[in-house]
């Protein structure tokens, strides 16, 4: 962790400086009181006692000195970062269910915050199973930290209500979620290449405004098949759910803002998804009102919203986090990952995966056994987990304390990540261009 180490003491540093300055005039202050406290002690009455003659040496601390300081001990610093807090959306739809949980389980743990979604379109059944599942689960009650929204929202695919699931889970983590720092959003299809250990070692050597984000604003064929046609989301007005359609009046580019593109994945700062919520100017709610009539918004919204926002257009790191097997040129899905995949996900040095098939388990199971080292139905092993684990049990049964941090190899592979993201070469270069 030499290279993170770097950047967490350089971030350090730069914020110690301030806060050094405001103990320049207490501490100016302080040696002047104790000169004058010394020039009096040296004064005598005229019988040749003290002249302070409440005071006696030997009622100060057995009389081993006359000054308190000499007597404290220094307080040793700890140069360690504190772990920092994640704060999950993991979203399906009809058919998700057992994999929302099983996605859940692996990302687990109590630092964290969780809300999961099932939209509209799964049955009632399978949202109450779901539902059932986190309300009886005893270390989700003991933590309080996993929520289900259970109005279900109705989620068009390529619409404009992926966004609003999106910003409703996010309003719900800011109000009930308590402190953490970044946003992660997932799929039931997504799952993790690291451990929520590694994941947590890692990130508490980073500045806490970074937002991992893939962007560009060459928008090449979208401008014409995504920026300037029309098209309505049935999901924001009906109850059924519906395929979203075409008006048949095109529109120009905008030239109030730029248009930026990328994945819908990413990892957003608490600063910066407080912005969006809040919007303390007008820039999300206009760029909001625009994407509301744009094909697949979830791959421009926020990225339009971070590279025209000046607070934050300088806090992009170019990169979704995934290792997603694409077409060249890119379809509009990506491939199911197989087992015959698994050495591309690792040399990836990702920490998510996408997109996995419900009906071949395979993969899952390798990534479990290989790099997770979980069981099935069972938590992913932790620093924060102390049962024996003999006999096939679960390690988390027994918590321990739940700051304790044990990196894998994983962490090896993210920081390795990490630092080629924030190289000279990739960081700033590749910022909202």
């Amino acid at each position: 962790m030499k290279k993170l180490r770097t950047y967490y003491t350089q971030f350090r540093h730069n914020s110690n400086q301030a806060m050094e300055r405001k103990w320049i005039l207490p501490l100016a202050l302080g040696s002047i009181v104790s000169l004058f406290l010394l020039f009096l002690t040296t004064l005598t009455s005229f019988d040749g006692s003290p002249f302070l003659f409440f005071y006696h040496p030997s009622a100060v601390l057995g009389g081993s000195s006359p000054f308190v300081e000499s007597q404290l001990k220094p307080i040793p610093v700890s140069t360690l970062p504190p772990p920092p807090r994640f704060a999950y959306l993991i979203s399906g739809s009809a058919g998700d269910g057992l994999m929302l949980r099983r996605t859940l389980l692996a990302l687990y743990h109590p630092l964290n915050q969780y809300v999961v979604h099932l939209d509209r379109e799964a049955s009632s059944e399978e949202r109450l199973d779901l539902q059932k599942f986190v309300k009886d689960h005893q270390v989700f009650n003991k933590f309080g930290n996993v929520r289900m929204i259970v109005k279900a929202n109705l989620v068009t695919y390529r619409g404009p209500t992926m966004v609003a699931n999106t910003l409703h889970a996010a309003a719900i983590l800011l109000k009930e979620g308590g402190d953490w720092d970044w946003f992660i959003n997932l799929s039931a299809s997504d799952y993790p290449l690291v451990t929520q250990d590694d994941l947590l070692h890692t990130f508490s050597y980073l500045p806490r405004d970074l937002n991992f984000i893939d962007h560009t604003s060459n928008i090449g064929w979208k401008e014409f098949h995504r920026a300037k046609p029309i098209i309505v989301d049935p999901g924001l007005y009906s109850l059924k759910k519906a395929d979203v359609f075409w008006v048949t009046q095109r529109r120009s580019v905008p030239t109030a803002f730029k248009l930026f593109t990328g994945s819908a994945w990413m990892a957003l700062s608490r600063s910066f998804i407080d912005y969006c919520i809040w919007g303390w100017d007008n820039l999300p709610r206009t760029v909001l009102m625009y994407y509301a009539n744009f094909l697949s918004s979830p791959e421009g919204y926020f990225h339009t919203v971070i590279c025209n926002a000046q607070e934050f257009r300088n806090t992009t790191v170019n990169s979704d986090l995934h290792f997603i097997s694409w077409d060249n040129p890119p379809k509009q899905h990506p491939h199911y990952l197989r087992l015959n995949d698994m050495q591309r996900m690792i040399n990836s040095n990702a920490p998510f995966a996408r997109k996995f098939p419900r009906d071949d388990p395979a993969a899952l199971d390798k990534i479990d056994s290989d790099l997770l080292s979980r069981g099935p139905d069972m938590f992913t092993p932790g620093g924060w987990c102390v049962g024996s684990g003999k006999n096939g049990s679960d390690p988390c049964s027994v918590i321990g304390n739940t700051t304790v941090i044990k990196p894998g190899p994983g962490a090896t592979r993210l920081e390795t990540l990490i630092s080629s993201l924030l190289s000279d070469n990739n960081f700033r270069p590749r910022q909202c261009k």
